[in-house]
C-alpha cells in the first residue's frame, strides 16, 4: 500500500498543472518535496512512497539480483498508482492532469506510467531514468513533453541508457527533451535549472492565447 503526501496548490498555483513525486531507491515520499517547491512553490503536489520495502526505505517495483527490472512486477503496479493519484487529486478538487517527477527508480516508474497511461498526465521529467520495458509502448503519446536528465558520470546507469529511452519515447510521439549532464547520479543544482526552465516553458505554451 502506498502512503504518500498531499500538498494543496497556493494562490495562483491553483491553475497549474499539480505535480506527482516518485523518489529513488531507497528512498520515501518526502525525498523529493523540496525540490518540488522550488520549481513549483505554488503548484499543488502527491509526493508518493514506493509500496516496496528495501533495506534502506522504499521502491517501485522489484529488481532481480543482478538489478535487473522485473518488468512484469513493474507492470502490474502501474494501474494501482495511477489509480492513487487519479483518487487522491480528484478528492483534492484538483482536475488538471499532472505532471509526474520522478527520480532514478521512481523516473522509471514514471516512464511507464508514460508507456501505458499516457492519456492521464500531462507531462513527465525523467531524472536518471533507464528504459522500463524491452518492447516499445502501444500507447501513442501525442506530442507529450517529456525533459529527460542523464548523469554523464552516473555509476549506477550505462552510457546510452537515457538515449535509448529517449528514442523510445520519439517513436511513440512524445516532444522528448534530452540531455546529459556533467554530474553523477544524484540531482544537481543544474538539473534543477533545466527543469525550471522546462517547465515555465510548459507553463507559457498552455497559457498563450491560441
Amino acid at each position: 500500500m502506498h502512503e504518500y503526501v498531499f500538498v494543496p496548490a497556493q494562490g495562483t498555483g491553483a491553475s497549474a498543472a499539480p505535480l506527482v513525486l516518485l523518489h529513488g531507491a531507497d528512498g520515501r515520499e518526502t525525498d523529493l518535496l523540496p525540490l518540488a517547491e522550488r520549481l513549483m512553490p505554488s503548484a499543488a503536489r502527491i509526493s508518493i512512497r514506493g509500496a516496496v520495502a528495501t533495506s534502506g526505505g522504499f521502491a517501485f517495483f522489484h529488481r532481480f539480483v543482478d538489478r535487473g527490472i522485473d518488468e512484469q512486477d513493474l507492470a502490474a503496479r502501474v494501474s494501482p498508482l495511477c489509480e492513487l493519484i487519479r483518487t487522491t487529486l480528484s478528492e483534492h478538487g484538483v482536475l488538471r492532469p499532472p505532471i509526474l517527477v520522478g527520480f532514478s527508480n521512481g523516473a522509471i516508474m514514471a516512464a511507464a506510467i508514460l508507456q501505458t497511461q499516457p492519456e492521464a498526465f500531462s507531462g513527465a521529467i525523467l531524472l536518471r531514468a533507464l528504459s522500463p520495458f524491452t518492447a516499445d509502448p502501444e500507447q501513442p503519446l501525442n506530442g507529450l513533453p517529456v525533459l529527460l536528465l542523464d548523469g554523464a558520470h552516473d555509476d549506477r546507469r550505462t552510457p546510452g541508457d537515457g538515449h535509448v529511452l529517449a528514442e523510445t519515447l520519439r517513436r511513440a510521439g512524445a516532444a522528448v527533451e534530452h540531455e546529459v549532464l556533467p554530474t553523477g547520479h544524484a540531482i544537481s543544482d543544474l538539473d534543477e535549472q533545466i527543469a525550471s526552465r522546462w517547465m515555465q516553458r510548459i507553463i507559457d505554451s498552455k497559457t498563450r492565447p491560441e
